[in-house]
């Protein structure tokens, strides 16, 4: 990954400022995690985005899977599908990463 093609990230690779991110970002990102972003991707950013938006925090993962099923229903989110987009098993610290957010308060 080139860093310098990236804004100032936090000790936990999470952007700095959050408005600064864009899906380019996005996907400089989940590079780290071998994943290439498609549209479903982008929707659950957009809509961890959104949930951020409007409660101010970064979701942890039952706020995060509960707020997916609720706003993509036609994409049938649980955990486990989601630790099989992001190619992880963290998932709420990493989609939050990717959505340009800081690390949810209670993750490792």
């Amino acid at each position: 990954m080139n860093d310098t093609s990236l804004p100032e990230l936090d000790q936990d690779g999470h952007l700095c400022d959050h408005t600064l991110w864009t899906p380019a970002i996005a996907q400089t990102l989940a590079d780290t995690l071998d994943v290439q972003l498609e549209a479903v991707h982008y929707r659950v950013l957009k809509a961890v985005r959104a949930f951020f938006e409007q409660y101010h925090h970064s979701p942890s993962t039952r706020p995060l899977i509960k707020h997916l099923a609720q706003t993509l229903p036609d994409d049938e989110i649980n955990n486990a599908k989601l630790q099989q987009l992001f190619n992880t098993g963290l998932v709420a610290r990493h989609v939050n990463r990717l959505a340009g957010l800081p690390k949810p308060p209670n993750c490792l």
